[in-house]
């Protein structure tokens, strides 16, 4: 690890247990703060999110501003159960109608700068279990706390089945290796790809936003390219609980990750590509009763998808868009 590093690790890494909500409260100011929650299909856990941040940061002590879930074209009920909990449910393919719709995250989080005026965002995933409200607090510390810091990284135990730190199999046998070999000064997040994170308007505006899942990935490289290491931050939240993906669906999640690092190796002139990467992503599934299916060898049948990365430019970019931030 790098000399930087080692010292950005001691200067910058806070826990939320550092952020009293009464040190907050009277540190805030004249600052606004908007919490987001991208949501596809997450009925079961969205509501008991959106209660906790009313119930503690709205109406018992007046922290966060606005609460806004981002629809992301969900099947199930999760819509009215935000609505009904307290929330403002925006559809994700009503923000910005003009604009070709796009799938996934990223696009959810970057519309989301449209419809929200706060300061300062509050991204939260909406499949979190077990939350508490000391994830926003905590998020939001180190921005009230000096000027000077721009964007902050959750980081935490994301424990799977009996072990404590067994989750996060992608940041581990893709992104961590994918920052140590390429950005190596930011080899000191501890979840590089945590979907718990905050930042300033006035620089989330100004950076692309992946619409998949490199979001996380994208966002991390474009502020270091953008403000320098010094600028960004992480608090330790404890232990994060969720719904665990498949191994399937990690394989796709990673192959967009590695598209948005390739695309940012040459965007800043780390590589020469001498070809363009394939989007298509081959998997193998075992057919019933060990039957073969139409593309196949034995009994595997093969799925292949479309794994492809778009990306939204800046939003400061977006004809109409007008900034909300003072800075």
């Amino acid at each position: 690890m790098l000399p930087e590093v080692g010292a950005w690790l001691r200067g910058r890494t806070s826990s939320s247990d550092d952020w009293s909500l009464a040190w907050l409260l009277e540190a805030k100011g004249d600052m606004t703060v908007s919490v987001v929650l991208p949501a596809r299909d997450e009925e079961e856990t969205v509501g008991e999110i959106v209660t906790a941040i009313r119930r503690d940061l709205m109406e018992a002590a007046p922290l966060v501003d606005e609460l806004v879930v981002i629809d992301s074209r969900s099947v199930d009920d999760t819509a009215a159960r935000a609505a009904r909990a307290g929330a403002r449910v925006v559809a994700q393919d009503e923000i910005l109608p003009d604009l070709k719709p796009l799938d996934g995250k990223g696009e959810a989080l970057w519309k989301s700068l449209a419809v929200t005026s706060g300061d300062l965002l509050v991204f939260i995933d909406a499949d979190l279990r077990e939350f508490r409200t000391s994830f926003v607090t905590g998020l939001l510390g180190p921005l009230f706390d000096d000027p000077d810091v721009v964007y902050v990284k959750g980081c935490y135990d994301r424990p799977l089945q009996n072990v404590q730190s067994g989750g996060g199999r992608v940041t581990e046998l893709v992104a961590r290796p994918l920052l140590n070999l390429h950005w190596p000064l930011l080899a000191g997040f501890v979840q590089p790809l945590a979907g718990e994170y905050a930042g300033r308007r006035s620089v989330l505006e100004r950076v692309p936003f992946v619409t998949g899942y490199g979001v996380e990935l994208g966002l991390l490289i474009d502020l270091l390219d953008l403000a320098g290491l010094d600028a960004l931050a992480q608090v330790d939240l404890g232990r994060r609980v969720h719904s665990h993906q498949s191994t399937e669906a990690l394989g796709g999640m990673a192959a967009q990750i590695l598209q948005t690092s390739w695309f940012r190796l040459e965007r800043q002139n780390k590589m020469i590509s001498l070809h363009t990467p394939s989007t298509r992503l081959a998997q193998f599934r075992r057919g019933p009763d060990g039957a073969s299916g139409s593309e196949g060898s034995g009994g595997h049948h093969a799925t292949v998808r479309d794994v492809a990365v778009a990306e939204r430019p800046p939003m400061i970019t977006v004809p109409g868009y007008r900034s909300r931030s003072a800075g």
